[in-house]
């Protein structure tokens, strides 16, 4: 951590937040489920730049996040909250925690499919789910859509998160909006009778448990892949020895994308300190800084993709169903259930 940048830690959400009132008009409290070393470059940065301290607040699941600050009403000191996943900011806004950003600089920075219609949130990064596979089992062919990993043919090979996770939940909810419900009832259920093991675990696991021969392909977000083909550690850089990633679904919507994003809370205190925050992590150089530390997609055209992520192939995405996956997330999630996908 950066020790000319306040960071106040607090991986429990029942912890309470200290401020200082002499700091109250130079400061800024940022709620986050994001723990990455691309977000610390960023505060850091943006204290130097600006004299604003950034004191960020550590909350393990967007879940616990939201509901604190619904719980802490108008007491609540987050000025900023920052979470994965476009269904976490549409559960956030739904239940009222934000405020209109209302900022010139957002809206010319970052394309309006990676905003809120609402202006109550913004992107700020993007990642793409892919399939990554074993190179000597699977033929990419044989995954080359997202449907395919339903098919009787991987029956016993496929590795994936739990339901109750987010990412899974915003992937059936685009597949909604593509397929109908009938369909994606039928993918569930395909998923679920073809696992290799209890769904359990991160997108890294999955990787892992390719390299183990516990399974031959996986849905990753394509930030851990690139991760690990950067990574110097030799154990992490030998899980993608003979694993390979497809990006799915190219010759139709194009593949599954999502974001993390952020906006300012109702309750802000420190409003305009809250807004020049989330503009500097949508200029140029804060997406810049996003990029090369977390191996993220940029939300803006302009910022050069990271060399190991351009590596793995510039896919096509299916933008249309990132904006479907609020109103289809409820929806999506009685699916899963009912597949019997835990």
């Amino acid at each position: 951590m950066r020790l000319n940048t306040i960071f106040a830690v607090l991986i429990a959400s029942s912890l309470p937040l200290i401020a200082h009132p002499a700091e109250a008009k130079k400061s800024i409290n940022v709620y986050t489920t994001r723990h990455y070393e691309s977000d610390q470059k960023l505060a850091s940065e943006f204290e130097k730049k600006t004299g604003i301290a950034v004191n960020i607040v550590q909350i393990k699941e967007a879940s616990q996040l939201i509901a604190r600050i619904i719980e802490e009403k108008d007491k609540s000191q987050a000025d900023v909250v920052i979470t994965a996943d476009v269904g976490n900011l549409w559960r956030a806004s739904e239940a009222g925690i934000f405020q209109p950003l209302a900022s010139a600089a957002v809206k010319k920075s970052v394309p309006t499919e990676f905003r809120d219609p609402k202006d109550n949130w913004t992107g700020l990064a993007m990642r793409v789910r892919a399939l990554a596979y074993n190179k000597e089992k699977i033929k990419p062919e044989q995954i080359a859509r997202m449907e395919d990993i339903a098919s009787p043919a991987l029956k016993g090979r496929v590795l994936v998160r739990s339901s109750n996770h987010v990412y899974n939940q915003s992937l059936a909810a685009t597949l909604l909006a593509a397929n109908g419900r009938d369909a994606v009832v039928g993918w569930a259920k395909g998923v679920t009778a073809n696992l290799a093991r209890k769904p359990q675990g991160g997108d890294t696991d999955q990787i892992k448990a390719i390299a183990a021969g516990e399974g031959d392909v996986a849905m990753v977000n394509s930030y851990y892949v690139a991760r690990l083909l950067d990574s110097k550690n030799p154990a992490e850089k030998d899980l993608m020895k003979n694993t390979a990633v497809v990006f799915p679904n190219q010759k139709d919507r194009g593949a599954h994308a999502n974001i993390s994003g952020g906006g300012i809370t109702r309750s802000a205190k420190n409003v305009a300190h809250a807004r020049q925050f989330l503009e500097f992590l949508v200029s140029k150089e804060g997406q810049e800084i996003f990029v090369s530390y977390s191996k993220e997609y940029p939300v803006r055209a302009d910022v050069a993709i990271p060399a190991v992520l351009k590596s793995l192939g510039q896919p096509k995405l299916d933008l249309k169903g990132l904006s479907a996956v609020g109103q289809n997330t409820p929806e999506a999630i009685k699916i899963l259930e009912e597949a019997g996908w835990r």
